[in-house]
């Protein structure tokens, strides 16, 4: 079971890095993705969607780039789950997909939904601004302007 994909994960690490340049202006994606160890081609595909979502805005050209288009406080990590992933699911089981004729009997059934709730209110609480926080400082090591 994972609970935050490799494409979230890479979402979460590319948003603290934005959020933790000085005067947060526009980083390159080859910058950001060298950085953090995030392959470029996989990183432009995540920054599409965190634009279309409004989550960084981007700027073309030499001094372009992408930046932060929201304040880390009011990114959460269940934004960005249901952005790549959907809703917070812990079980695959067969009332997910189809209507089961023990779907309304069902105790695990029950269960899962409430610990899923409690998960996705956990995510909720979880900032950008806040596991920037948690973070030691970052080194200079390579988020540069565009």
């Amino acid at each position: 079971m994972t609970l935050v994909s490799k494409n979230s994960d890479y979402a979460i690490r590319a948003l603290m890095a934005l959020a933790q340049k000085p005067g947060r202006g526009f980083v390159s994606s080859s910058a950001l993705a060298g950085a953090d160890g995030i392959p470029l081609r996989f990183l432009r595909r995540i920054l599409r969607d965190l634009l279309r979502a409004k989550m960084i805005e981007a700027k073309e050209g030499v001094r372009g780039g992408v930046r932060l288009a929201r304040r880390p406080e009011k990114i959460t990590v269940a934004n960005i789950i249901q952005l790549f992933q959907g809703p917070v699911q812990l079980s695959r089981c067969m009332f997910r997909s189809r209507l089961c004729g023990n779907r309304s009997s069902c105790v695990l059934r029950r269960r899962i939904k409430g610990i899923e709730a409690i998960v996705s209110r956990e995510f909720q609480g979880i900032t950008i601004a806040g596991l920037c926080q948690d973070q030691p400082r970052r080194k200079k090591r390579g988020i540069h302007e565009a």
